[in-house]
């Protein structure tokens, strides 16, 4: 495939984002995050791109183009979403402070450096309501400051044949005249149907509660397109293995039905605090999906206490490969680190599925531009 551009992931994590443009058929030079385990994660699968890890604060922009053979101002795509636990204006009792004083003020120092053609930004959708959208027009102000148009949307990863509810703000930015076009959504009413939890996971092999070992064999050949596409190049099955779960967590699940949650469970058998609560709360909790269902979102525990993870047919939580498959990851991904790390990684990570289409967009948008500065080429 003909490279159609040059990539940066900025809080790479293991690369869901930085994947997604690979398969648009961009290169992927470096990635930078202060998650060391998860670069391990992200340097065996992007064995093409060079892995930067410690703070935001230490990435040096000259050895960042020193790395990369690049001169600023040729980088096509920066990537990526600071954290949005740097946000200062967090701390409402101090009241709205400046981003730019925490992750995102060393996000725009890198920029600055770069100077890339685009960029994209993605963070936790709850970024609107924070401060009243000041954190937004920050965002914007640093952005249009250096010499960017910007714009912003909030995308369905499901609409882009995600396996799972999942909502992201997503910046596009570039300084070069083209115009910002988000994508078109692929699956939905009047389009392809929704790729369901089933969909996903069904060719995994089955696991006892507490299979620690795991099984590295699929057993069965791929049952639809989604499976086939993400067991591509994949000559083992890695990541899939059991949590042990208590006794009294089993004794729970027996009693949970596809579609059920912790309103199934009897009363005395019901942690202490949830005899507390009302039966309008927590309403994911002890959660058992259907089949047919998209899955709820992946978070960086899948914690039968925090949400429906809860295996459809099987008594137990689902593995990191199941929760990978959620998210959209092929096979070939192995998540390195102690089992809790590989969760946080998966559950962190931006669905590789969706990132292709924001850089299929970006492509689409370069065309329309007639921008030629050889910014993109598209092949």
């Amino acid at each position: 495939m003909a490279h159609t551009g040059t990539v940066i992931d900025l809080f790479c994590g293991a690369g869901g984002l930085s994947e997604g443009f690979r398969q648009a058929g961009f290169h992927v030079l470096a990635g930078s995050d202060i998650d060391e385990t998860a670069g391990k994660t992200f340097a065996a699968t992007h064995p093409e791109a060079k892995f930067i890890g410690g703070p935001i604060q230490n990435v040096d922009v000259k050895e960042l183009l020193r790395t990369t053979g690049l001169r600023k101002g040729e980088l096509d795509v920066l990537v990526g979403g600071p954290p949005c636990q740097g946000y200062s204006v967090y701390n409402h009792q101090r009241g709205v402070h400046d981003p730019r004083a925490g992750l995102f003020k060393e996000y725009l120092r890198i920029v600055a450096g770069l100077m890339p053609r685009w960029l994209v930004m993605e963070n936790v959708s709850g970024l609107t309501s924070i401060a009243n959208g000041a954190i937004i027009q920050e965002i914007k102000e640093g952005m249009d400051a250096l010499g960017y148009s910007v714009d912003w949307k909030i995308l369905k990863s499901e609409q882009y044949g995600v396996p799972q509810e999942r909502r992201r703000i997503v910046f596009i930015a570039n300084r070069i005249g083209a115009p910002i076009v988000f994508p078109e959504p692929t699956h939905g009413p009047g389009l392809q149907p929704y790729v369901t939890i089933w969909d996903a996971i069904s060719d995994l092999p089955k696991l006892e509660n507490g299979d620690g070992r795991g099984i590295d064999l699929y057993g069965t050949p791929p049952a639809n397109g989604f499976q086939r596409e993400l067991r591509r190049g994949a000559n083992r099955l890695a990541n899939h293995s059991a949590s042990k779960l208590s006794a009294t967590n089993l004794e729970r699940m027996k009693h949970i039905p596809a579609g059920g949650s912790w309103r199934d469970i009897p009363f005395d058998l019901l942690p202490e605090g949830m005899k507390r609560a009302k039966r309008s709360d927590h309403t994911k909790r002890y959660g058992r999906p259907r089949k047919t269902d998209l899955s709820c979102t992946i978070l960086t525990k899948c914690d039968v206490h925090w949400g429906a993870y809860i295996h459809p047919e099987q008594d137990r939580a689902i593995s990191v490969r199941e929760a990978a498959r959620l998210q959209s990851f092929p096979d070939v991904f192995e998540f390195h680190g102690s089992r809790t790390e590989q969760y946080v990684q998966v559950g962190n990570a931006v669905p590789p599925l969706m990132g292709r289409a924001v850089a299929l967009a970006l492509l689409e948008a370069n065309g329309a531009s007639g921008v030629r500065d050889k910014a993109l080429a598209v092949a």
